[in-house]
């Protein structure tokens, strides 16, 4: 399929982005498993977990700071990887900044985010509220509100990932991604799709919550429900007008579902055979590259391991052989 213009373009922002924020990001390793099989000789991990904040989320913040002046202040809305990567990054680039927060946040990611000194709201007890109370907080005080996905140099910042994996990995065949808003999968569908054409593109989505998995395969956005799930970072829904949607129409060639019990395997398999514990986001992309055995190449896979910020309360029940 010919790709449009607006692809390359966002390719081609990736490349810009990656030199601005280059001094300030880790580029992160690209690893082959420990594990003895055939298969895993073939599988790689880009070890995002590795990343500053503990999440790919922080390349997104950085990108979007460094296009602001430093007077800008800025406002999100997150509990999670993406506002602490927000909050770490002003400390960095001196803007000031607010993060909405639902009132059921967590005291540990509470405590982390408060500790970088930046201004904090709790509003109502539902994540989709606190978004929404930041984006009117933004218009009524004239701030800046920083989006989590739907926006082009967020995007882009999540793409250098893709550049990376162009220089650590050349032959690389297949590359499986945890989607939440389509951020992360879009930044890096992009630059591969630009600039290794031949690399296949899975999207991975948590069956307890695939909005845009589900909108994906509709080309619309679809509401559905949502459970609880150990993919907590990619759970919710996502703006009905994001940009996400339509590059990721274009840039992912696959789509794998996977269950809680999946993900809880993904998780102990990292943990055992890998020697990493990780979130369950990242686990979940390594569950799709498990079902995937009938489609897998010749050359090597990479499960992108997109975090390591996991509740502790989760995950060790899976790790004590409980769940």
């Amino acid at each position: 399929m010919r790709l449009s213009v607006n692809v390359y373009q966002q390719a081609a922002r990736s490349v810009e982005i990656r030199q601005r924020i280059r001094a300030a990001i880790h580029e992160t390793p690209c690893i082959f498993s420990r594990g003895g099989s055939n298969d895993q000789s073939r599988l790689a991990y880009k070890c995002e977990n590795l990343q500053r904040t503990g999440s790919f989320k922080f390349r997104g913040a950085m990108a979007k700071l460094t296009t602001l002046p430093t007077d800008t202040p800025v406002i999100t809305a997150s509990s999670g990887n993406h506002g602490l990567a927000v909050a770490t990054a002003t400390q960095m680039t001196g803007h000031a900044m607010t993060v909405v927060l639902p009132e059921t946040v967590a005291q540990e990611k509470l405590s982390r985010i408060q500790a970088l000194g930046v201004r904090t709201i709790l509003h109502s007890n539902d994540s989709g509220l606190a978004e929404r109370h930041a984006r009117e907080m933004a218009v009524a005080e004239g701030i800046t509100y920083v989006s989590p996905y739907n926006d082009a140099d967020v995007i882009a910042g999540q793409g250098t990932i893709g550049l990376e994996l162009i220089d650590q990995l050349p032959e690389l065949d297949t590359v499986y991604i945890a989607m939440g808003g389509g951020g992360l999968i879009s930044g890096i569908g992009c630059v591969l799709k630009a600039y290794a054409p031949r690399t296949r593109i899975v999207g991975v989505s948590a069956v307890n919550s695939s909005a845009f998995a589900t909108s994906l395969r509709a080309g619309h956005p679809v509401e559905v429900d949502h459970k609880p799930t150990l993919a907590d970072g990619v759970a919710g829904g996502f703006d009905a007008d994001t940009i996400t949607l339509p590059l990721a129409a274009e840039v992912v060639d696959d789509m794998i579902d996977c269950t809680e019990a999946e993900i809880a395997a993904g998780i102990e398999q990292i943990a055992w055979t890998e020697k990493m514990l990780v979130e369950g986001s990242a686990a979940l992309a390594l569950a799709a590259w498990t079902k995937d055995t009938g489609r897998r190449g010749t050359g090597p896979s990479v499960v992108l391991l997109c975090g390591a910020n996991f509740d502790r309360a989760a995950l060790a029940p899976i790790l004590r052989g409980d769940a």
